[in-house]
């Protein structure tokens, strides 16, 4: 990780600390809801999960269009999530992207259990597991917490796997228009911690 952390993410950061203070001061507001009707300008663009305990807004303290979310079981960069991120980068010209993990993930757990025992889940649900087993079998070579290890290997590769699906991403990073971070959020101490800074 580089020492320099971008503006950008620096306030989210700074909205994780008062949403874990309990002093988030991104209330409602009625007059900013009409004026951001005419138009959005988020500063990130955030790849999540879609667990029901990680509402990103919330935890990074920010008002409505501060943030661009795309939320996937497993936070995985499908060509759907692609897709938004790209119309956020390239037609909102928001300036960062974070690829948002959390503790005990149950797309991680689902992945662990699957490298380890071959089981899987019914009906579609499979899609998301098999997306994240690589991340899963680079965590297992890494040692410690098999889990754990996996939700932040997912980070790193869904990072990368953005970048290598998108054009549009890519010529952004080269244009230094557009800058990558990775994270994990605490369901127990509601703290996010970054594990990528830049690439």
């Amino acid at each position: 990780m580089t020492d320099t952390i971008p503006e950008t993410l620096r306030s989210l950061l700074q909205g994780n600390e008062r949403f874990i203070a309990g002093t988030p001061n991104a209330l409602p507001d009625a007059v900013a809801r009409v004026e951001q009707a005419a138009g959005q300008a988020p500063f990130a663009v955030v790849l999540g999960c879609s667990d029901s305990r990680v509402p990103v807004e919330m935890i990074f303290d920010q008002a409505p269009g501060n943030l661009f979310v795309i939320r996937l079981a497993g936070n995985t960069a499908t060509l759907d999530a692609v897709a938004s991120i790209e119309y956020a980068v390239a037609v909102l010209k928001t300036p960062l992207l974070l690829v948002l993990g959390h503790s005990t993930c149950g797309a991680a757990t689902a992945a662990v259990d699957y490298a380890a025992n071959g089981t899987t889940l019914p009906g579609a649900m499979q899609r998301f597991v098999d997306a994240v087993v690589p991340a899963a079998l680079r965590a297992r070579a890494a040692g410690g917490d098999w889990i754990a290890q996996t939700v932040a290997e997912n980070v790193r590769h869904n990072l990368d796997q953005v970048v290598e699906q998108s054009v549009v991403v890519s010529h952004a990073l080269a244009q230094g228009a557009l800058q990558l971070a990775g994270a994990v959020y605490d369901l127990h101490s509601g703290r996010v911690d970054v594990i990528v800074n830049g690439r």
